[in-house]
């Protein structure tokens, strides 16, 4: 999905989190207050946060967040921001089916004229009610989550083999470690450097915060995973000098490393950035498995491509561990830098 094309960025928006601003459950929420290039958030609905800004629940200094009001209700959010021009859902809730006490909050919004971005599992625009009321509204529902059509499905053929453009993928220890954040860190580092980078979304938050190009990758039909993030890289790399791909999982988990895999051959990546949450001993919501060392991992990265791994994104301090690559935390001053030096130092060799 390609939402940059149906906004002119950045397009003022709101954002629905309700119960989950600032924790784990709101990620989708975080990261597009955050980090959203696509979205101008003007405000957050979460009546447990309600009175505070972004910048107090996240608990970040980033410039303008203390700008942006969490609110009560989609009604509240409007009155600070008249011209809103979508709703982002920010929370997928358990079940991934639409709250019961969403519901007057997304007539709101619609009948204010907002168009709907979801990342709900079930889709809005496959359900009668919200396609008749988008219809009478005039507004738009995107679900984030819908697996690209037919047309669109095929299996890699190796023709990413022929771009002249590099290719950075960000792959993990583990699920849930920041390779999204690390993805756009180090996008947002080579832009600031004067590359002309893009990048490419392979989770709801990444297409939502505005990537070049972008699949929930896990609802794509196993034979076809790697075609379709192939074509993403394929497509982004035709207009850019560097293309980054946003990792899933990791190669070593049981029960998402075929994801992993698909993205390592759809990408064929040059250069692999590996990220790791070295406080972890055990897998995020897999007690039962053991969490490997970045040199495990590392390998096999490098015996299922042809990539090089280049450096380790970590949440730790350069001095509290010690990887044998290259090492950077993306929330530290140069911490991007560091990653990025790293790998151009690989795609120079």
């Amino acid at each position: 999905m390609n939402l940059s094309e149906a906004f002119d960025a950045p397009a003022p928006a709101i954002v629905l989190a309700e119960g989950a601003f600032g924790t784990p459950q709101g990620k989708t929420a975080n990261g597009v207050v955050r980090h959203g290039e696509l979205f101008d958030v003007r405000a957050v609905v979460d009546s447990t946060a309600a009175g505070d800004d972004a910048a107090t629940v996240l608990d970040r200094d980033d410039d303008g967040l203390a700008a942006v009001p969490v609110v009560d209700s989609v009604a509240d959010a409007l009155d600070h921001a008249p011209d809103a021009e979508a709703l982002v859902l920010g929370v997928a809730p358990a079940g991934g089916r639409l709250p019961e006490s969403w519901i007057d909050d997304l007539e709101t919004a619609m009948r204010s004229g907002c168009d709907v971005v979801s990342g709900l599992h079930t889709f809005l625009s496959e359900d009668e009610r919200w396609t008749t009321l988008a219809a009478d509204c005039g507004v738009r529902l995107f679900d984030v989550r819908k697996p690209p059509a037919g047309d669109d499905l095929r299996v890699a053929d190796g023709r990413v083999d022929e771009l002249d453009t590099p290719v950075v993928l960000t792959a993990g220890t583990d699920c849930a470690v920041g390779k999204r954040t690390t993805t756009f860190e180090l996008y947002r580092a080579a832009r600031r450097a004067g590359v002309d980078a893009g990048w490419v979304a392979t989770g709801q938050i990444g297409v939502m915060v505005g990537a070049d190009r972008g699949v929930v990758v896990d609802r794509v039909p196993a034979d076809f995973a790697a075609g379709v993030v192939e074509s993403l890289v394929c497509d982004v790399a035709a207009d850019r000098e560097l293309v980054f791909v946003e990792g899933q999982g990791a190669l070593s988990h049981r029960a998402y490393g075929g994801v992993s895999l698909a993205l390592l051959q759809g990408s064929w990546p040059d250069a692999v950035v590996l990220v790791d949450d070295p406080t972890r001993e055990r897998r995020d919501d897999f007690e039962q498995f053991a969490v490997p060392d970045v040199t495990s991992e590392a390998a096999l990265v490098e015996s299922l491509s042809e990539a090089t791994v280049a450096a380790v994104s970590t949440w730790a301090g350069r001095d509290e561990v010690h990887y044998p690559y290259p090492t950077g935390n993306v929330f530290d001053e140069n911490g991007p830098e560091t990653l990025l030096s790293a790998v151009e130092t690989v795609l120079g060799d």
